[in-house]
């Protein structure tokens, strides 16, 4: 293979940037921008070395240089890591000279990929890499370091051995035995199969939890001027993000802050009251806040306790109706507060009393907001299917063995229930990567940053 080289460090100024290469010529080509031939470093040991440019003999800078011996590398190759002065200048400089002494300027994912094709790590750890540099708290970063440790691919290795034991008869008596299996046997294969099935089944469950963990909601904050819903978005970040005055209409623009709850990630967004108004400005918020409520997954319906139910409320109660939501009867700490939904809202509707300023209510609120979508992600005790591309995997692998089972207790050939179990396997290997096809590796790929 051709030597690759990318930046893998993020771009823009820093103490230290560093330029990775991998590949049979690295030494080679380390060698040439050092500008000594017979530079043999010790593997794993770090040198400070003047970089020179080979075609005018230049200083370009004084780096760190770290040689990693094939095959004990993250990509199985030989590579070399040159730790810079964090200047882009400086960065981009020594990457050209790298690129014209036979350096090629990796891909998307082009490390991570060479060192699934030399079996330093399966797919599934791969992409567990991929979504610890994109984790957005620590709860995210946890599930992929377990990831990355091949939790995901031990979870499957078990599954896939019972399907193998449960194949090898079933291929037996396909071949060898002219009579139907016994009655007993079968019965005893049924079983196992459905023990497979049920573990099938609760690791595709967790994707429920695990999708939020990595993917994150959106919630919105809506209603009628004047309610406290910038209050309320400041409460739930904790800093005072967003003006607050008793001027109704304060809030003009959407204001989005990025926050954890449980360890799940949401997106925040305040917005605009909205009323009927003639001012132009007024009117842009309003559209913006009914944009906002389009895109969000879940809506904050707040409303004034200490005031009647107003046209605008009932408007907004109705429009909102589908959705799904929660409703935050506000000002709770202030004289006059009632509960102005009695009969208002349907008897199952979630309604809590909050107070902004005080913080009366909030943890239920918080607990509320994962509760609308059915998990409570705490502990961080269970390993999390977090990528859709297992789920989906493991939702067809579950109807394979389905239609498996139905045979089975059919009792039709083993021919056709063999059919199934063998795509069963098929499908469970593609969450490692076993069977997974080099267009399928290029869309994975596709999403990683160029210089893992």
């Amino acid at each position: 293979m051709d030597t690759i080289v990318a930046l893998a460090t993020p771009s823009g100024r820093s103490a230290i940037g560093v330029i990775r290469m991998s590949g049979a010529g690295a030494l080679a080509i380390t060698r040439l921008l050092l500008g000594e031939a017979e530079f043999t470093p010790e593997p794993g040991k770090v040198l400070l070395k003047k970089i020179k440019d080979p075609l005018t003999n230049e200083p370009v800078d004084r780096a760190l240089v770290t040689y990693f011996q094939a095959p004990h590398s993250f990509t199985g190759e030989d590579v070399v890591e040159i730790s810079c002065h964090g200047s882009p200048l400086v960065l981009r400089r020594v990457t050209d000279i790298l690129l014209k002494l036979d350096g090629r300027l990796a891909g998307p994912g082009e490390f991570s990929l060479r060192a699934l094709s030399n079996g330093k790590l399966n797919l599934s750890q791969a992409e567990a890499i991929r979504d610890l540099i994109n984790a957005q708290t620590d709860a995210a970063a946890n599930q992929a370091i377990r990831q990355m440790n091949g939790e995901v691919s031990n979870s499957v290795r078990p599954i896939k051995e019972r399907l193998v034991r449960l194949i090898v008869p079933l291929e037996s008596a396909l071949e060898f035995v002219e009579d139907d299996l016994p009655a007993m046997q079968l019965e005893e294969m049924k079983r196992e199969l459905v023990d497979i099935l049920c573990e099938v089944t609760r690791l595709a469950a967790t994707f429920e939890s695990g999708h939020l963990l990595r993917d994150g909601v959106k919630v919105t904050i809506v209603g009628r001027p004047n309610v406290g819903k910038s209050s309320l978005f400041n409460r739930l970040l904790g800093i005072d993000r967003a003006i607050v005055t008793e001027i109704p209409g304060t809030t003009r623009d959407t204001v989005q802050e990025q926050i954890a709850i449980d360890g799940i990630p949401v997106l925040l967004t305040d917005t605009a009251g909205v009323r009927h108004s003639n001012d132009p400005i007024e009117m842009m918020g309003v559209e913006r806040t009914k944009r906002a409520m389009a895109e969000a997954d879940l809506l904050i319906v707040v409303v004034d306790g200490t005031a009647k139910l107003s046209a605008e409320d009932f408007e907004f109660l109705e429009r909102t109706s589908e959705r799904k939501r929660v409703i935050a009867l506000n000002k709770e700490d202030l004289p006059g507060f009632e509960d102005p939904l009695v009969g208002k809202v349907n008897g199952g509707e979630n309604v809590f009393r909050v107070a902004a300023k005080t913080g009366a209510g909030f943890p239920e609120l918080q607990q509320a907001i994962l509760e609308a979508f059915g998990v409570s992600y705490a502990s961080g005790d269970q390993l999390l299917i977090t990528d859709a591309r297992h789920y989906d995997l493991l939702c067809r692998t579950e109807a394979e063995l389905e239609r498996a089972l139905k045979l089975l207790s059919e009792r039709a050939s083993e021919e056709f229930i063999l059919t199934h179990l063998y795509n069963g396997l098929r499908l469970l290997g593609e969450i490692t990567g076993e069977t997974t096809t080099e267009e399928i590796l290029a869309k994975i790929f596709s999403t990683f940053c160029i210089g893992k």
